[in-house]
Formats: structure tokens, sequence, C-alpha cells
């Protein structure tokens, strides 16, 4: 568990120092680092939004949270470098109404990069959801940096809330030409619904102008 702490430790400083990379950037999330063998967690825990499930995902209201609780955990402590795991612990954790016992699974898959991840733990700190410290600056790291690693829910939502003014005094990039490449790549997507707010959204860039400091 030492070891592993390190180890945590360090990929979060790496986290933390590259988060600050210039806007345009973008980073491609490789599974192949990680097993891709379908566990237990993965039957009872899968979002069906995360782009790197390996079995279908289920909606809270299907979850057996009790059941799915134990196999993540199981499935965490045979594997605890997969990001996956950690994330989907992480979640059926929060869903039970134990944050507390999420955070450090949800920082382990958020030190990996991990896209879903990034994106959801990104969000729980904008609105200071399930034991998630609100920090809305810290939510713009992360949910920028999901962006850049193609997740359709940062390419969508940093643009949204960057013209709600939520990131306002933030130092994450807020660049308009990084935001509308996100939303030409979301627009992209084969989902109807998504491809209209990426176009509306980008109606909207495209002659938005940040107040005034």
């Amino acid at each position: 568990m030492i070891r592993f702490n390190v180890l945590l430790g360090a990929a979060s400083l790496a986290l933390l120092l590259s988060v600050t990379a210039g806007a345009g950037e973008t980073f491609k999330f490789d599974p192949s680092k990680y097993s891709q063998k379908p566990t237990g967690c993965d039957v009872l825990a899968s979002h069906p939004d995360d782009p790197f499930h390996v079995l279908p995902g289920l909606e809270k209201p299907q979850m057996d949270l009790p059941a799915a609780i134990a196999a993540c955990e199981v499935a965490v402590a045979r594997d605890p470098a997969n990001p996956r795991l950690q994330y989907e612990l992480g979640r059926v954790y929060g869903y039970s109404g134990q944050g507390e016992k999420a955070g450090e699974h949800r920082e382990a898959a958020v030190a990996a990069d991990y896209p879903q991840a990034l994106f959801v733990i990104g969000y729980l700190h904008l609105e200071g959801l399930n034991k998630a410290t609100k920090d809305v600056c810290r939510a713009a790291q992360l949910i920028h940096r999901s962006a850049q690693f193609g997740r359709i829910a940062g390419q969508l939502g940093y643009p949204m809330w960057y013209m709600e003014g939520r990131f306002k005094g933030c130092d994450t990039p807020q660049d308009k030409a990084e935001m509308l490449e996100f939303l030409d790549a979301a627009a992209k997507s084969s989902d109807f619904y998504q491809q209209s707010l990426a176009k509306l959204l980008k109606r909207d860039l495209m002659v938005y102008k940040p107040p005034k400091k």
C-alpha cells in the first residue's frame, strides 16, 4: 500500500505539472497499458458513457450497489494500478453515499489521466457534490484535461461553463480557438443531441465576449 501511495503521489504531481500545458494540446489515453479483461466490477459498475469501459454500462437505478462494491473492492485489490477499476469503485462508493471512501479511488483514476474520471471528478468539484470539495479552479483543470483527452462531455462542458463565467479567475487555458476545436470534435459525434449542442455552443462561442475585468 505504501508503494502504491508513493506511485499515486508521483502521478498526481505529474498531472499537476502537465495540466498547465498550453492551449491546443491534445492527448490520447492508452488503455492497453492496463488489463482489459472484464471483471465482476465491470459487470456491475461500468458507466455507459465511459469511452473505455470493457462491458456495457449500467445507470444508477439498474445497479446492485452492495454487490458492485464487493466486486470492485476485489478487483481493485487484485489490480490497483488499473484506473478503470479505480474509477468504478469510486463510482459505486459515491452512489452508495460513501463519498469519503470514494476519494482515494477517484484520485487514483485522475492521476492516471483516465478520461471519464477527469470529467466526472471535475464536475463533482465544480458543484461540490458527493463529499468532493467545491473547487471551481480544480474543476476547470480536470474538465479541460478531459477535453484534451477527447472526452466529449469535457469538450462540451468546458466551453459551456466558460461562457457561464464559472471559470473566471482560474489559470486554465481559456483560449477561444482551442474551445472551438473542442466543439468541432464534439460535433463529429454520432449522437444527434451531442451534435446539436456542439453546434449551438460553437455559434454562441464565436460571438462571445468575456465581461471586462
